[in-house]
């Protein structure tokens, strides 16, 4: 049947009295037989994880907020396995009625007709070209993507277009596509963004299980950077006593490594997220709870979140002043202001080699 599997009927009886249909076909979201690591189903009960096919209609969303820098984006994927304890995008899954929590994490959806659908919206003249970001919500780089190769296929259809893209990950793996954003690059139509939370491992391992180590997000920037590839460094979420004070150390081994740019973003916890993070620090950091709490409620006026725009991002009060005062005088020490450049949109061509695929 393949290695994704065959939409199929599956046949009932034709005489089911009072019913409209006499068949049960697979839903557009049945599971696709794919097992992404050796080590599922695990022996001690973890649970595996399990893909399913995500028949959306379109691919580039749109936002309009005033506190992100882009506001059109593709996420090939829903849920992410990178299981970051944090992940603001973990409520996103409560709409297909999973939980954020152990769901998020282990069911994902995959959507395999992204780069068919991109192809087609980037022909349509409605489309204004603009640059595109990629992993707005979800992690494009996260372990599934080395089989389905989802994003690789996207970003070769951006290349075909010549219209700008900007990626954000903390996946190693973003280093197997060098060769599209070198071409990308060379004419001034990509960026790369690497997240960096920790440079502690353990930590890491602990927040993001299945996320790259820090060490190899660094290795990335430096092997992105040495192919003429612009790279910043985010320090995100930056976590008020846990990490925050790593916001230095971070910028030094990122900018030494060739990231041209930096930012951070405030830990943000919003619907259930935040019980789940509460939980985890109880199981891992017990003694230092309340007090990561209670700064996280300093700087969202006493709650764990705070959804309001150009607050949300880097929070209120006298712990975040002091972690914007720490981050401008490590940009500034270290070397980052102003390399930045914008991306150039002259160069979209909407009539190149797709129309030669109609002869």
């Amino acid at each position: 049947m393949g290695l994704f599997g065959l939409m199929e009927i599956r046949k009932v009886k034709p005489s089911i009295r009072g019913r409209g249909s006499q068949e049960n076909p697979a839903g557009r979201f049945e599971r696709i037989d794919f097992v992404a690591d050796e080590d599922a189903p695990l022996a001690d009960g973890t649970p595996r994880t399990v893909y399913y096919r995500d028949q959306t209609k379109t691919i580039i969303s749109y936002n309009q907020s005033p506190d992100i820098s882009f506001d059109a984006s593709i996420n090939p994927y829903r849920g992410c396995e990178h299981g970051c304890v944090y992940c603001y995008a973990r409520p996103t899954h409560e709409y297909l009625g999973l939980s954020a929590g152990l769901d998020f994490e282990t069911k994902i959806f995959v959507k395999q007709n992204a780069p068919e659908l991109l192809r087609k919206e980037l022909r349509s003249a409605k489309w204004i070209p603009k640059p595109i970001a990629i992993s707005g919500v979800t992690d494009c780089y996260q372990p599934a993507e080395k089989h389905f190769q989802i994003t690789r296929k996207c970003l070769e259809v951006l290349r075909e277009f010549q219209n700008p893209v900007g990626v954000i990950t903390k996946n190693y793996l973003v280093t197997r596509d060098i060769d599209i954003f070198t071409d990308m690059a060379r004419i001034g139509c990509a960026s790369v963004v690497i997240s960096v939370t920790t440079l502690d491992g353990e930590l890491s391992r602990k927040m993001e299980p299945r996320a790259s180590q820090p060490e190899y997000r660094l290795r990335a920037i430096a092997k992105l950077a040495d192919a003429g590839i612009p790279v910043t460094v985010l320090i995100a979420p930056v976590i008020p006593g846990l990490t925050d004070h790593e916001i230095p150390a971070i910028m030094k081994e990122a900018s030494a490594r060739g990231a041209v740019d930096a930012g951070y973003v405030m830990l943000r916890l919003p619907y259930g997220v935040g019980d789940i993070f509460s939980e985890w620090l109880g199981r891992h950091y017990p003694d230092r709870k309340k007090k990561i709490l209670g700064r996280i409620k300093s700087m969202r006026e006493g709650d764990l979140n705070s959804s309001e725009y150009r607050v949300r991002m880097k929070g209120k009060g006298i712990f975040a002043e002091q972690t914007k005062r720490i981050f401008r005088v490590a940009y500034g020490k270290f070397g980052f202001a102003g390399r930045k450049a914008p991306p150039d949109t002259s160069r979209f061509r909407r009539d190149g080699p797709a129309q030669l695929e109609l002869f």
